[in-house]
């Protein structure tokens, strides 16, 4: 199993928790960084995007998630990818601040082409591997996430998202799923709301103040899901 993560403080308490030792970057000349180690049967590694070398930053975006999970597939070859993070939520969805949402299905909310066909391509609503079961066992939230390459919001995205009913908002998953898809490996999302979409704070803001609690409730949420798979004959089936 292999668990993405955009941001090294995402990942941090994680990595942590589950005792995983750094094999440093793993695929030059990207700046993606793996931790590996086991949790019971599983063999488990965390890779992280890195830092862009330019701006010293985190590499969020739906690029930089690109590039690492084609690394992630061609070097790792995992059974199941968890792309685990932090995303705004929607209080109209019922969504608060460190709510762990399993993603039933993944899509662009700023890719607007407005040629036929290529409306539906830009978008690209994909299924995610099918978590239904074990959401509800573990007590999670489900929903649609909505992918763009923006943290602030503008009123088009929002009538994006509306059209598609989603749930969850962040910069990476869609990228992920339609490399791994390219690759046969099946995705799993799992996302702890930061911020508000449609609440009355700046994005920013809110994702600053409650990054360190996000990244705790996927933490909790990244080790129950472990626990869970471990009793799965296999990661390819609904879960």
């Amino acid at each position: 199993v292999v668990i993405m993560f955009a941001m090294e403080q995402e990942a941090a308490p994680t990595i942590s928790r589950l005792g995983l030792a750094s094999k440093g970057a793993f695929a030059p000349p990207l700046p993606c960084l793996a931790y590996s180690g086991t949790k019971g049967r599983l063999d488990v590694t965390i890779v992280v995007n890195g830092n862009d070398a330019h701006y010293k930053v985190a590499a969020a975006g739906t690029v930089p998630a690109a590039l690492t999970v084609n690394a992630v597939c061609d070097k790792l070859k995992p059974d199941l990818i968890i792309n685990a993070g932090t995303c705004g939520g929607f209080k109209a969805k019922g969504g608060a601040i460190a709510d762990v949402y399993v993603i039933k299905e993944s899509a662009n909310h700023d890719r607007r082409i407005g040629i036929p066909g290529f409306s539906e391509y830009g978008v690209y609503r994909t299924a995610t591997v099918d978590g239904s079961a074990m959401a509800d066992a573990l007590g999670f939230k489900q929903g649609l996430c909505s992918t763009g390459n923006s943290l602030d919001l503008a009123p088009v995205d929002m009538e994006e998202m509306l059209k598609l009913g989603a749930a969850c908002k962040e910069m990476e998953l869609s990228g992920i799923v339609y490399t791994a898809g390219m690759h046969g490996v099946p995705v799993l999302g799992l996302k702890a709301i930061t911020d508000i979409v449609d609440g009355d704070k700046p994005s920013a803001e809110e994702f600053v103040q409650n990054l360190g609690k996000a990244a705790k409730a996927i933490e909790e949420a990244t080790v129950s899901v472990l626990g869970y798979l471990e009793g799965k004959e296999t990661l390819t089936k609904p879960l």
